[in-house]
């Protein structure tokens, strides 16, 4: 499913409601900013198809991590 990401766009919680990065380990995560979903995904295609399909597509609600993500699951 392909899908357009503005990779050059920093990932903010304001404009983008689901974030696709790397943690600090090096596995593939994506989540919702409002904290209510997401993820740990074995690869990169996998996190961005799940973040695809919650946004329905939407490219400009997914926005690519620049930094490692600091993901914990509760």
């Amino acid at each position: 499913m392909p899908v357009a990401l503005n990779a050059n766009r920093p990932a903010r919680s304001a404009a983008s409601p689901y974030v696709v990065g790397q943690d600090g380990e090096g596995h593939w995560v994506a989540f919702e900013t409002g904290g209510r979903a997401g993820g740990i995904f074995r690869t990169r295609r996998d996190a961005i198809r799940y973040a695809c399909v919650e946004t329905g597509c939407r490219p400009d609600e997914v926005a690519l991590a620049v930094e490692p993500i600091r993901f914990r699951l509760s």
